[in-house]
């Protein structure tokens, strides 16, 4: 009977120490990446949204940047900002949970249909209805819908075909399901206390951005740990456990997409495959434009971030 008191006072001991240890290591990392931009208030809370804008000239359009899974506002602002800032209004969101933004839309916000809602609401917020959307991974699919009917641009190789499970099933895989008991509280303290590291579903993306010349250090220059914190590291858990239902829905609609379409790829990506999602949404949405960049990987806006600019121009200057 002693030894059982004896085991149980020590596993509840080393759960509080864990605890602690995941609020200290959740702070420092805040510490360490503050937000970059500013807090728009929207019903049920607030997003944050990084901003650039040609100096000393009008903008051409505004460039909306949505990022994937595991990541925030700095990684497709780091990509392609300054270079889209040349021209155009650049903002990018931290997404519903990630990042600075709070996870708003409760049980729902894992959908990308709430997400793009609450997205568009800051934007009428800050004074945005038109806009050019560029998705990246997961990001593709939390495109706001304004009533004004926008040019849309989407790239990156989360261009995925929702008919094809394997995205989202291997996904399952690499994170914990939300709903289980230690999705809700081993897994944050397992991960935090790795923060240097990129999160278990990056890491085939840091390898491939690395081989394609990118800097070592990009994962702490987009503020990559942001995500291993208790609360950000559950909500991207929730969104990319979701994802596979809602593309499914998604999917049957996209044929009926009228706006210029860029679609670009790497068919070195091997978290989602080129020829079977990227190829596939090319055939489906019409007159989309795919481009492969040989040898690029999971991340062809830090692989290659000309060319994804280049792209993202072209698709403004079509009507």
């Amino acid at each position: 009977m002693r030894l059982l008191a004896v085991v149980l006072a020590g596993t509840v001991l080393l759960l509080l120490c864990g605890a602690v240890a995941t609020l200290v290591i959740a702070r420092v990392i805040e510490t360490r990446y503050p937000p970059a931009g500013r807090f728009i208030e929207v019903a049920g809370g607030r997003l944050h949204v990084v901003e650039m804008a040609p100096q000393g000239r009008e903008p051409e359009a505004t460039v909306l940047l949505l990022h994937g899974a595991s990541g925030s506002s700095g990684d497709p602002m780091t990509a392609l900002g300054e270079r889209l800032a040349r021209r155009f209004r650049v903002v990018a969101v931290d997404r519903p949970g990630s990042g600075w933004s709070d996870r708003i839309g409760g049980a729902e916000a894992a959908s990308p249909a709430t997400q793009a809602r609450v997205i568009r609401a800051a934007l009428r917020e800050i004074g945005i209805e038109r806009v050019i959307v560029v998705g990246h991974s997961w990001g593709r699919g939390a495109r706001p819908e304004p009533r004004a009917r926008p040019r849309r641009s989407r790239f990156g190789a989360g261009a995925a075909r929702a008919g094809e499970p394997s995205l989202a099933r291997r996904r399952h895989l690499l994170v914990l399901r939300p709903g289980d008991l230690a999705g809700r509280g081993a897994a944050p303290h397992l991960d935090a206390r790795d923060a240097r590291r990129a999160p278990p579903d990056g890491a085939d993306r840091w390898r491939r951005v690395r081989a394609a010349g990118a800097p070592a250090r990009l994962c702490r220059t987009i503020a990559q740990p942001l995500v291993l914190r208790p609360g950000a590291f559950r909500a991207n858990a929730e969104d990319v456990s979701g994802l596979y239902a809602f593309v499914v829905e998604q999917s049957r609609r996209y044929g009926a997409i009228r706006v210029p379409t860029a679609i670009v790829s790497g068919d070195a990506d091997t978290i989602v495959w080129t020829n079977l999602h990227s190829r596939s949404l090319e055939r489906e949405i019409p007159g989309a434009l795919l481009v492969v960049l040989s040898g690029v990987g999971h991340m062809p806006h830090h692989a290659a971030p000309d060319i994804v600019a280049r792209e993202i121009e072209a698709v403004a200057a079509r009507p």
